[in-house]
């Protein structure tokens, strides 16, 4: 029977939830192409190897976060050396309108983020309008507001949100180096509401910064030892935006990108391991050890959030190059939500 359809039950890395920093450093020492071989068979016991699921993301709402995070063009902090301004929360049909042109344009899940550190009452209204809107329109639906208290989070459920993304971006020993207004431990909370209330988790985080590999280990090791292993895992490398204070940090190695996809994919297995910030620098042969090493998303469409992104016929191209094709929509998979139960 083909392993996609009969994964192995008595595979450890199925159910691990009890991860040592010291073992994740042990997977990222193994040779290169060891290592790669062990995550690409892995991937094929839970995934279609030849099979992307295409997210595309909007800027709901842009600039003036009061955060501090040193990658961000969006921080208040750095507006003066980025330049970025500060925008309204968009209006809904705005938002809509755009989510049907993201399907029309082959993707199946429409992310919405917003520079905050946590969404004020008075705008729920219209984000929960978003949320029904995206869902009715046939896409899954993802959010990113910053942090949520119970109240929001069980509103957000009830009407319908697929999946919530807040990143712990970094380990928790280098977390104070690139952010200060928040902590990890808050970060954490927000994710535990989320779970609890039964929305899917998105989490992941931002590599290139500076960190060294045991804290690309660390952060690994933070998601994986999570209760439920996070339904997505975004790995984002840094885009180095002028004006921030990460503009002038050295440049990830490409086969160091490769091996921190490769050891998601083998911590967390089932989850959708995507490949967020940072293609549009990346060669296309990058890409592809990536998909072998287990990514299985990618954010589509040609701009992020305020960063560029590969547009879609490059990402198109690609894929027919090396044979893939996109993911069917969840809801004709009987995809059903994730809960902490399960």
């Amino acid at each position: 029977m083909n392993a996609l359809t009969n994964p192995s039950s008595d595979n450890a890395l199925d159910t691990r939830h009890d991860w040592k920093v010291q073992e994740i450093e042990a997977l990222f020492e193994k040779p290169f192409m060891e290592l790669v071989f062990e995550a690409a068979h892995t991937h094929r016991l839970y995934h279609d190897p030849n099979e992307v699921q295409l997210s595309q993301l909007i800027s709901i709402k842009t600039g003036g976060c009061a955060e501090d995070c040193g990658y961000c063009s969006q921080s208040s902090k750095h507006a003066k050396t980025t330049g970025l301004k500060a925008e309204k929360l968009m209006e809904v049909e705005r938002v809509l309108d755009a989510a049907k042109k993201a399907k029309e344009g082959g993707a199946t899940r429409y992310c919405m983020g917003a520079a905050w550190t946590s969404p004020k009452d008075r705008d729920m209204d219209s984000l929960l309008a978003m949320v029904k809107g995206v869902k009715d329109l046939g896409l899954e639906s993802c959010m990113t507001l910053g942090m949520l208290n119970q109240a929001q989070t069980a509103q957000l459920a009830d009407a319908g949100l697929d999946y919530y993304n807040h990143n712990v971006d970094t380990s928790e020993e280098f977390y104070g180096e690139i952010i200060t207004t928040r902590s990890y431990q808050e970060r954490l909370d927000t994710l535990e509401l989320v779970r609890e209330n039964g929305i899917n988790v998105c989490s992941g985080g931002i590599v290139g910064m500076g960190e060294k590999r045991r804290d690309r280990a660390g952060m690994l090791k933070t998601l994986a030892n999570l209760p439920v292993h996070p339904d997505s895992v975004p790995i984002n490398m840094l885009v180095a935006v002028p004006g921030t204070p990460l503009e002038h940090v050295k440049k990830m190695d490409p086969f160091e990108f490769v091996r921190t996809i490769a050891v998601a994919r083998l911590l967390m297995p089932k989850a959708e391991v995507r490949l967020s910030a940072g293609r549009q620098e990346m060669s296309e042969e990058c890409q592809a050890l990536c998909f072998m090493a287990g990514a299985s998303s990618i954010f589509y469409g040609d701009q992020l959030l305020t960063t560029p992104n590969p547009e879609n016929n490059k990402d198109l191209a690609l894929m027919q190059k090396l044979g893939m094709h996109a993911q069917a929509p969840k809801e004709a998979q009987g995809c059903k939500r994730q809960t902490a139960a399960e």
